[in-house]
């Protein structure tokens, strides 16, 4: 299993009743997460997309809803690779037909772009101010999706970039290459993702990854990754397609986002 995710830079691991059973724990939560009031901040895309972060009231060990810790193969697999951490509230990501439509506040440009490259990103890498400059604000050890909900494989599925996590880490290493390791996290890599990602585009194979309940999937935290529209035709329930997502940050900060294999 290492080769195959140090090689590809994501993996689907197969259903398992440990997740299964967590999943039915954690999905009453989750659907409780969407209906709150203090949550609708969250729903964005004109109603098609819930973001959901931080939403799920989990414990450090994953127990939500009555659950046991959060366990399963590809939870015990990063967490061998990686290291022990402790996880945060995970995010509720809901995605329903008609996806996507704008954001609140997305220009002309970045709405294309959600539609025509899923919306291709690595987390932790905000864009802020008025020109969207991109600094490591989250040293994510890794990201892990658990399916909640089912849905079709074309209701806006997760895209990965099959490999991209090797051309993003080195661009990385390159754009900080020579500053102060205690300085890395205010250095701008606003142009070296985005030429990176440009490379990913033209070399590496876009790959739809649809995942049911008791199905694990695990990314590295350099995969370039986004969510696929909803295709007409597609379906799922009432509760949309939805995943929850953990991202827990690495003890060492920028320094171990970027060293660490």
């Amino acid at each position: 299993m290492v080769r195959p995710f140090r090689a590809r830079g994501w993996e689907v691991f197969p259903a398992e009743p440990a997740v299964a059973d967590w999943v039915a724990h954690a999905l009453p939560a989750a659907r409780a997460a969407v209906r709150d009031p203090a949550h609708l901040h969250w729903l964005d895309c004109e109603g098609t997309w819930f973001i959901g972060v931080d939403a799920l009231p989990n414990d450090a060990a994953g127990r939500v809803g009555g659950s046991g810790p959060l366990g399963g193969a590809a939870f015990d697999f990063l967490r061998a690779q990686y290291g022990p951490v402790a996880l945060h509230p995970g995010q509720v990501s809901v995605v329903y037909p008609g996806y996507p439509l704008p954001r609140r506040g997305e220009g002309e440009a970045a709405a294309r772009y959600r539609a025509r490259r899923d919306g291709a990103h690595v987390d932790g890498l905000k864009p802020t101010g008025p020109d969207r400059r991109r600094h490591v604000d989250e040293p994510h050890a890794w990201i892990l999706g658990l399916p909640l909900t089912e849905a079709s494989a074309d209701a806006a599925p997760l895209v990965v970039w099959d490999g991209s996590h090797r051309i993003m880490q080195a661009a990385f290493r390159r754009a900080l290459a020579g500053v102060a390791r205690a300085d890395w996290a205010g250095v701008d890599i606003t142009q070296a993702y985005q030429a990176a990602r440009r490379e990913v585009f033209e070399t590496c194979p876009r790959i739809e990854i649809p995942a049911r309940p008791g199905e694990a999937i695990a990314l590295h935290r350099h995969c370039l990754h986004g969510v696929a529209p909803w295709r007409d035709g597609a379906t799922a329930g009432p509760d949309g397609r939805m995943i929850a997502y953990f991202r827990p940050e690495l003890p060492g900060g920028v320094a171990d986002w970027i060293e660490t294999p």
